[in-house]
């Protein structure tokens, strides 16, 4: 890697790469903390439904505030400075704007936004993760289509998972699982945004102070987001998912080789070349130790005898009989790693992950029992969570996907668990999300 260098290179040679940034909030506040530091970038523009929550977010990042002084785009680029304002349509239609980061986690709105840019010729880091699990395939599609990239965000888990099973089959060994790790015990499915704080591990006075949204961080702890983020994983890199889903399984890093094997080998897995989730607590709520919670993992297997005596020679973490090998990252550093999707796309041309196959969806799951008339929440709300299918299942029982799970009026009653069908809600078809979703089935045909 030489995006320092490269990013030195047109900073002297006064052509930065130009950056749009569509939402300001948490994640993208990471980004501004660091991209100031970042030679050979330029932010010129930030689009917020409250401005004036994205120059708060600003002045709490360190940003003086002469620096967001500029009354347009064209200002910004010819000042160097970033204009702020609530007009993501003229941000993604400016023409020196050469990459828009999508950044709203609102998926509905992140489908519009994602569309936009690529009509007028702009490639996206899409950090909105929950779009690409429900449309990530038929994103990238018509990315290609406008000759532009479609990326996932470096810094958020599944493109650091991306990036280690590229790293394994780049190396030459064959990959039996990968994915992230998360704190997990069954009673958190029932969590709701009123509760979230009870587990997370901070008090309601430190999310408050901190700007933690308790719907999002609801929706980590009720296994949406683990499920959203594994199927973005599956279907950048073309691993499985079993039918079970995830199983969550309880491991410390130097315990996932061990577990992490198929079922006839005393592992938990039902088949090689899969995702799945590591918990790091134990089903009484103990910690598993040195856990994999805040970042993420590959499991490999020795193809022969002789790299089998390489990860013995070197100590590596293996399951009892030295055939299985754990490589991972143990942290993970959200938007404060985005710099890294920014110079693949700005320099190399080369996302950092993007979906190429429809293996998984997030299916939307009742979290109690929903009665006919209630209007659905999406993630980490109070009616439903988001459960791991493989796509040709859920295609054939017609399950709603979780992204599209907001502001849905329930049709009939809905029991607790019970994943929900198109039959379940009153659609409202004119959504460009639900179209959009729509032609990717058609398109894939899984």
């Amino acid at each position: 890697m030489n995006f320092y260098t490269q990013l030195l290179a047109r900073a002297e040679q006064g052509k930065p790469v130009r950056v749009g940034i569509i939402g300001a909030g948490k994640f993208a506040s990471m980004y501004f903390a660091q991209v100031l530091r970042t030679p050979g970038v330029h932010m010129v523009g930030i689009a917020d439904l409250r401005p004036a929550n994205a120059h708060a977010n600003l002045k709490r990042v360190g940003w003086e505030e002469e620096r967001t002084q500029v009354a347009s785009l064209d200002e910004a680029i010819r000042s160097g400075k970033t204009h702020v304002g609530d007009d993501w349509q003229a941000l993604v239609a400016h023409p020196e704007i050469e990459i828009v980061i999508e950044c709203t986690g609102n998926p509905i709105a992140a489908v519009d936004h994602c569309l936009a840019a690529f009509k007028h010729g702009k490639h996206v880091i899409n950090v909105t993760v929950e779009a690409d699990a429900f449309c990530g395939p038929l994103l990238a599609h018509r990315a290609r289509e406008a000759g532009v990239l479609y990326s996932l965000a470096y810094g958020d888990q599944p493109g650091l998972a991306c990036e280690l099973v590229d790293w394994a089959r780049t190396c030459g060994f064959p990959i039996i699982a990968a994915g992230r790790g998360h704190k997990w015990l069954p009673q958190f499915r029932e969590s709701t945004p009123d509760t979230v704080w009870d587990h997370w591990g901070v008090t309601a006075e430190q999310a408050r102070i901190g700007g933690m949204n308790p719907k999002m961080f609801n929706a980590f702890l009720d296994g949406s987001k683990p499920a959203i983020e594994s199927t973005a994983i599956a279907n950048s890199t073309g691993l499985q998912v079993q039918a079970e889903g995830i199983t969550f399984a309880p491991a410390s890093i130097e315990n996932i080789p061990t577990v992490m094997r198929l079922k006839s080998d005393g592992g938990v897995l039902s088949a090689k070349g899969v995702v799945d989730v590591i918990s790091s607590l134990n089903p009484d709520g103990s910690s598993v130790g040195y856990d994999i919670r805040k970042g993420v993992w590959v499991c490999v297997e020795a193809p022969s005898e002789y790299i089998q005596r390489c990860f013995k020679e070197y100590q590596v973490f293996t399951d009892p009989d030295g055939r299985c090998m754990v490589q991972y990252k143990k942290w993970h550093l959200i938007g404060l790693e985005l710099g890294i999707s920014v110079a693949s796309v700005g320099l190399r041309g080369e996302p950092t992950g993007v979906a190429q196959y429809f293996n998984a969806d997030v299916v939307a799951t009742a979290k109690r029992n929903l009665k006919a008339g209630e209007m659905l929440d999406g993630e980490g709300g109070y009616t439903v969570f988001g459960k791991l299918s493989p796509a040709k299942e859920s295609l054939r029982v017609g399950s709603v996907p979780l992204g599209l799970a907001h502001n849905m009026k329930l049709r009939r009653n809905v029991g607790k668990d019970q994943s929900l069908t198109w039959d379940d809600v009153v659609i409202d078809e004119s959504l460009s999300a639900y179209r959009v979703r729509k032609e990717m089935e058609a398109l894939f045909q899984v």
